[in-house]
């Protein structure tokens, strides 16, 4: 039977990073719009939901944001495995944190769920006095691996929602995959329930 008007759509997102790269920040100014100066350090993951319009579809993001300390690397898998996308975010003030961000990459590419939008995100762009990580070079790095790119800053709200807004534009792409084993589900009310209780 063929659906009428807007599609409901859950969408596991994770975001990933090294510790102090701001992916707590970015996850609080567009779930609540408010920055903390001094963010304590995520432990283990946190969980957040946020609804955006896009195009003819509602999208509830279903977003674990990972912890960046290296004991709890472990857990990751757990929160990335049957994403629908990724946000890899890096510090612009330092170099460390965008090669781990390139670890990371790898990592989801080898064990991740192959359909999955992988985001590139240089967080910290207030601080361009700073900067350790040219744009230009991410960019390269994010076009030869297939992640689109995007400066972002927790702190002034800058491109924080449009990081958002762009994976919702291209999640609806992915609904037509046969049998996408829980990668982008189509809200059903008799399924709430189960997917309810899931990664508790």
């Amino acid at each position: 039977m063929a659906s009428s008007g807007n599609k409901n759509i859950n969408a596991k997102l994770v975001l990933l990073g090294d510790v102090g790269a701001g992916k707590s920040s970015l996850v609080l100014r567009f779930v609540k719009g408010q920055f903390i100066e001094f963010q304590e350090s995520t432990i283990g993951a946190a969980f957040f939901s946020q609804t955006v319009a896009v195009n003819e579809a509602t999208v509830k993001f279903e977003i674990w944001d990972t912890a960046g300390q290296e004991r709890y690397h472990s857990l990751a898998p757990m929160y990335y495995r049957g994403a629908a996308a990724a946000i890899i975010v890096y510090d612009i003030t330092n170099q460390t944190s965008f090669d781990r961000a390139k670890k990371w990459v790898q990592e989801l590419r080898a064990q991740g769920n192959p359909n999955m939008i992988m985001v590139l995100a240089g967080n910290k762009s207030d601080m361009l006095d700073a900067r350790k990580v040219v744009a230009e070079e991410a960019q390269t790095y994010a076009q030869e691996n297939g992640l689109f790119f995007m400066e972002t800053s927790a702190k002034t709200a800058n491109n924080v929602n449009e990081l958002f807004y762009e994976i919702a534009k291209r999640l609806p792409l992915l609904l037509p995959a046969p049998n996408p084993s829980g990668t982008v589900l189509v809200d059903r009310p008799a399924d709430r329930a189960t997917r309810a209780s899931c990664c508790s």
